[in-house]
C-alpha cells in the first residue's frame, strides 16, 4: 500500500471528530466505534490497555463532566500502510481543575475506506519540579 497523500486533512479531521465526541459526556460512549475490538492499544497516563472494551472501560471511568480543550498543534505523517500518525499538543481544563498541557499520539490504521485507532497514547504534561 502507498502513502496516503491526504494524511494532513485526515489527521486534522480525525482530531476534530475525536475530541468533539470525547469532550461531550453524552457523545463519549460513541468513541467505541473508533477502536478495534482486539488490535487497538491505549496508554493513558502510563496505564496500558488493549481492545475496545478495556479502552472504553477506562474512558468511561473518567469522572469529569466538563472539559474545555485548546488545541495548539496537530502534526500528521503518513505511514507506509496507508495509515496516519498524529500528534496533538494542547491544553485542557476538566471541571474546576486548573488547566494542564497535554500531548496525545494516535496511529490510524486503514480499514477498507475508513480508519480505526490502532494506537492512542495520552499524557498530561505535568512535571515534578520539586
Amino acid at each position: 500500500m502507498a502513502l496516503n497523500p491526504q494524511y494532513e486533512a485526515i489527521g486534522k479531521g480525525f482530531v476534530s471528530q475525536y475530541y468533539a465526541l470525547f469532550d461531550d459526556p453524552i457523545q463519549r460512549p460513541n468513541l467505541h466505534s473508533m477502536y478495534n475490538v482486539e488490535t487497538s492499544f491505549m496508554t493513558f497516563e502510563g496505564s496500558q490497555l488493549q481492545g475496545s472494551a478495556k479502552i472504553m472501560e477506562k474512558i468511561s471511568s473518567l469522572t469529569f463532566q466538563k472539559i474545555t480543550r485548546v488545541i495548539t498543534a496537530v502534526d500528521s505523517q503518513p505511514t507506509f500502510d496507508g495509515g496516519v500518525l498524529i500528534t496533538v499538543l494542547g491544553r485542557l481544563k476538566c471541571d474546576e481543575d486548573p488547566p494542564h498541557a497535554f500531548v496525545q499520539v494516535f496511529v490510524l490504521k486503514p480499514l477498507g475506506t475508513s480508519f480505526y485507532i490502532q494506537h492512542d497514547i495520552f499524557r498530561l504534561a505535568i512535571h515534578d519540579t520539586a
